[in-house]
Order: C-alpha cells, then sequence, then structure tokens
C-alpha cells in the first residue's frame, strides 16, 4: 500500500507542474462596464377574458416578449366592478354575477397585481394595454358610447402622465381607443379599414378612432404603427381573423419598439 500511495503522490505532483498550461484561470475582461438596466414597464389590465376583460393570449404575448427584451414588468388594474359578466362559453352576460377587474386580472398576473391608482410615470420606463373588451367596457365605456365615451380617471391620468413624461406607450386591438380618447391628435392602428370579407371584423373602430380626433393608420396584422412625435406604438392583434402566431408577431413588434423608444 505504501508503493501505491507514493506512487499516486508522484503522478499528482508530476501533473500539477503543467497545469498552468491548461488549467482554467480567471482572467480580466478586456472592456469592463455594468450591464445596462432593463426598462422598467407597467402593464395594465382589465380583467381576465376577452368579452370582459384584458384579451389572455394578448397578455401572455406581452409578457413573453418583454421578459425575451429584458423588461422589469409590474402589473396594474383598476379595482373596480366588471360592468358585467360574460360566460364566455356561451358568449352571453351573466345577470346574476359580478366581479372585479383587480382581482380577475390577478388570475393572469399570478397574483403579483397592484392597484392602477398607486401606478406613476415616475417608477416606470414606459406602460402597455392590452386588448380584450375589458379595455372598452372596464377602462372605458367605449363598448357603449363610442366616440362620445369615458375613460376612467386613473386610466386617463397613467396616460397623461406617460405622454407629459415622453415616455412610450403601447397598445393593442382595441386598446388604441384609449389613446385616441385622451391623447388628442394621436396617431394608432387597429389595422384594415374595411372589414375585407370578414378578415377585419371591427374595421368600423378606424372611424370611430377618426371622430375622437386621432389619426388612424392602416396596418397588417404584423405590424406595428410608431407615433414618434408622441412615443405611442400600437398593433391591431385580435382586430384581424388570423392565425395565432401572426397576432403574437405583431405584438412582438409592437414591444420592440416600446423598448427601442424606451432607449434600453
Amino acid at each position: 500500500m505504501a508503493a501505491v500511495r507514493a506512487l499516486v503522490a508522484s503522478r499528482l505532483l508530476a501533473s500539477s507542474a503543467f497545469a498552468p498550461l491548461h488549467a482554467c484561470t480567471p482572467r480580466a475582461p478586456l472592456h469592463s462596464s455594468a450591464p445596462r438596466p432593463g426598462a422598467r414597464v407597467a402593464l395594465v389590465l382589465s380583467g381576465c377574458g376577452v368579452y370582459d376583460g384584458t384579451e389572455l393570449h394578448e397578455a401572455s404575448a406581452v409578457l413573453v416578449h418583454l421578459s425575451r427584451g429584458g423588461a422589469e414588468v409590474q402589473i396594474f388594474a383598476p379595482d373596480i366592478p366588471q360592468m358585467h359578466v360574460v360566460d364566455h362559453a356561451k358568449g352571453q352576460p351573466s345577470e346574476s354575477e359580478t366581479r372585479n377587474v383587480l382581482t380577475e386580472s390577478a388570475r393572469i398576473a399570478r397574483g403579483k397585481i397592484t392597484d392602477l391608482a398607486r401606478l406613476s410615470a415616475a417608477n416606470h420606463d414606459a406602460a402597455i394595454f392590452p386588448g380584450g373588451f375589458g379595455a372598452a367596457k372596464n377602462l372605458s365605456t367605449f363598448a357603449v358610447d363610442g366616440k362620445d365615451c369615458k375613460v376612467h380617471e386613473d386610466v386617463e391620468r397613467v396616460l397623461k402622465e406617460f405622454h407629459k413624461a415622453s415616455k412610450p406607450i403601447g397598445l393593442c386591438c382595441i386598446a388604441p381607443v384609449l389613446a385616441a380618447r385622451v391623447l388628442r391628435g394621436v396617431e394608432v392602428t387597429v389595422g384594415h379599414e374595411q372589414e375585407e370579407g370578414g378578415k377585419w371584423p371591427y374595421a368600423g373602430t378606424a372611424e370611430a378612432i377618426k371622430a375622437l380626433g386621432a389619426k388612424h393608420c392602416a396596418k397588417g396584422v404584423t405590424e406595428a404603427h410608431v407615433d414618434q412625435k408622441n412615443k405611442v406604438v400600437t398593433t391591431p392583434a385580435f382586430m384581424c381573423e388570423t392565425e395565432l402566431h401572426h397576432i403574437h408577431d405583431g405584438i412582438g413588434a409592437m414591444v420592440k419598439k416600446v423598448l427601442e423608444l424606451c432607449g434600453k
């Protein structure tokens, strides 16, 4: 055994002599700089479910693209009752049921959600509003009042705060009507202006946007329109009847432009 130990020891000693030739030793970087922090983005939801809240696929796509872009996300929703509750299996209102926008939005946020009243543009670099009928029913009265709609006071405040601070705002699907109502003269898109055989079933929204005093810019579902002056970025999303991946790509284009405008 003594001979074996001596042999092992001698081989370890011999190998250590060559260690500097191949060992991985720390090296100082050629260029030293701190990593750039990601953009701080506020995501504003309007409930949970396309017919009475946030469109889930849109919210998910926004979150995926923000994650890929290295953004830090905080999710908000107003602590108010929904306009009504829709049975999504039947497509009909549930007359006996009431729900809260913040509570329902927490389903998408996996519980990590903050009252919209606490959102301040001073703490974020950008704000994004997914679509779904909740934007037209809970964040505003557009679904009922059209061009004469009112926007929830905290939604209006947030839009004006980010706009005044020259911080980008992203909106998709029907949500651009919020910017059209609050930021007069803003440029947005909700897609094409003709139904085109049912491909654009909500094409009439473009005329309502014009009636609100905004400029509508026709865009395809995979595109985003950038209003450089107002730093507002919009994309049609589910305003178009198409495959899900096209909607995902359009939302990706919107998120990418928002992050570019953040300069981070």
